[in-house]
């Protein structure tokens, strides 16, 4: 159900077929990639006049459009033929609704319900306010770091099954840009669990060891292969 990374259950004799497991988007030729050589780890960091929650909501409603606009230019191959689960290698996610109930559904479903319950968020006055004296929620870094695993996820699904189509666009150089500046975002600011990054750790530490970022807690062998059978809960 994807290109470039398959379930190793069909796997005949316990050892995994090499050119299945492949991955393409780490070919030093793509990686190397880039539409900037911009020094992102400067760009994350909160300046000192701005508030913290303003900078996440500015930063997480920016990444929400670009990563929804990388999205669009692969989604007519991403069916539900084509994706019948959303996965990234071997993992699989499913979705929660909101009452708490799993749903098994096809990449091109689970993006979407990703896609309208951010935008949702986004553009709820409540939640993301942007009218002068108008305070953040409570609950709003909860809300930001959700939001933050779901487009992670969005991310690590185009490079596992997407990536031959995001090169034949040649839009890879936007991906890899993309995917570098929210990761080292993520990072400062502790939004995402490392566990739940872990699946794409070699990419990271390709593409951000040439950001000016420090590789902690990424590159960790025995969490590659605990990360690989975690089957991730939405809460």
């Amino acid at each position: 159900f994807s290109i470039s990374c398959r379930k190793s259950k069909g796997k005949p004799n316990g050892k995994k077929p090499a050119p299945e497991e492949k991955k393409l988007y780490l070919e030093p030729e793509y990686t190397k990639s880039r539409i900037t050589d911009f020094e992102f780890k400067e760009l994350v960091m909160l300046p000192r006049e701005i508030d913290l929650n303003e900078w996440l909501a500015s930063n997480t409603t920016t990444f929400f459009h670009h990563i929804n606009l990388q999205y669009s230019t692969i989604s007519e191959f991403c069916t539900g033929e084509s994706c019948q689960t959303m996965a990234v290698c071997n993992t699989q996610y499913y979705w929660y609704d909101e009452r708490g109930k799993k749903i098994k559904c096809t990449a091109p479903q689970y993006v979407d319900f990703v896609m309208s319950s951010v935008q949702k968020l986004v553009t709820d006055e409540d939640v993301f306010p942007t009218k002068y004296g108008k305070e953040f929620p409570n609950s709003f870094e909860s809300l930001v770091k959700k939001i933050c695993k779901y487009l992670f996820h969005v991310l690590a699904h185009i490079y596992s099954s997407h990536f031959k189509e995001t090169l034949a666009l040649e839009l890879h150089g936007h991906l890899n840009t993309l995917y570098t500046h929210f990761i080292l975002f993520i990072r400062e600011f502790n939004l995402v669990d490392p566990k739940e990054t872990t699946i794409m750790d070699d990419l990271t530490e390709v593409l951000c060891s040439t950001s000016g970022s420090s590789s902690n807690g990424s590159g960790n062998g025995s969490s590659n292969s605990a990360g690989a059978q975690n089957h991730v809960k939405e809460r």
